[in-house]
């Protein structure tokens, strides 16, 4: 009796614009990236399509309204997961940023009764920007090498537990005008000389404000304190990265300040686009960490 052939499924990874992911790893690994709008002035832009980073900034300084975001359309995933269907892909792992901060996740959960050819399994990165990214890196990589849909997302759960970050930001009302600060109350009232830092809470994942500190230099130094100790609290690698909302001296004078401090560990640059600088404002900036996936 012959054997039964077991075809290998064909997996596509998509992700959002907040992933900010740079063209080259889109087109190595296969990603497909989806622009989530911003809305300044009353028209709508598509992060990274119609509007670059430095085109925001620019545009913010400007408008007359506090700037917004917005969902891509449905109709308009569920065109892109036909089209995918239609390439050969049985499967589409759809990795989003986190539904703490945008309802894009749960919206994306109804749209399988719209497919036919092909299923989408709908991802909760629980995060966004490049530590997203490096989420949907893994999926590409796994799926090239035909890992399973359950083999992959074990793999993207256990990466994402490793995930952590504090942000500094100069302003909270960003966040409190958006909605995305879970605990404001406790902090808007002793913002004149105070840093507040913020996290994304391990619990809940919505974003909170967890300490206060006396100046931004006073809490750059704080962050590397709390990233030594998650460092002494981990045995497996972690690579780093530093985030900027239009602060790129800012950025660059931590980044050769922490690598100073920790010469061992790999540390890039990243930036908050459009759709995040909205919420964290302008001259934030973050240092978040997560495993090493090319060690580990």
């Amino acid at each position: 009796m012959k054997k039964k052939r077991v075809f290998a499924m064909k997996i596509a990874v998509v992700t959002d614009s907040t992933s900010y992911l740079s063209a080259e790893e889109c087109q190595r690994y296969h990603i497909h990236v989806v622009p989530i709008p911003v809305i300044i002035d009353g028209r709508s832009y598509n992060e990274g399509v119609d509007i670059t980073t430095d085109d925001f900034w620019d545009k913010l300084r400007t408008s007359k309204s506090f700037p917004s975001t917005s969902q891509p359309p449905l109709g308009e995933m569920i065109q892109l997961y036909q089209q995918l269907g239609d390439d050969g892909y049985d499967t589409i792992i759809s990795i989003h940023l986190a539904s703490t901060i945008s309802g894009f996740v749960n919206s994306l959960r109804q749209v399988n009764e719209h497919l036919e050819n092909t299923h989408v399994v709908v991802y909760d990165s629980q995060i966004t920007v490049k530590l997203m990214g490096y989420l949907a890196i893994e999926a590409a990589k796994m799926a090239a090498k035909d890992a399973t849909v359950d083999e992959i997302i074990a793999r993207l759960d256990a990466v994402r537990a490793t995930i952590d970050e504090v942000f500094i930001v100069d302003d909270l009302q960003n966040l409190v005008r958006g909605g995305r600060l879970s605990n404001a109350s406790a902090f808007i009232g002793s913002l004149l000389k105070i840093k507040p830092l913020l996290t994304f809470d391990e619990t809940s994942h919505e974003i909170v404000a967890f300490e206060k500190v006396r100046s931004r230099k006073k809490a750059l130094v704080r962050v590397e304190d709390i990233f030594q100790e998650a460092l002494d609290q981990v045995d497996y690698p972690l690579r780093a990265i530093v985030i900027d909302g239009n602060d790129p001296e800012g950025g660059e004078n931590w980044l050769k300040q922490i690598q100073t401090k920790f010469p061992n560990i790999p540390i890039e640059r990243g930036y908050f686009g459009p759709v995040i600088g909205t919420h964290l404002g302008e001259k934030s900036l973050a240092l978040a960490w997560m495993l090493d996936t090319d060690k580990a």
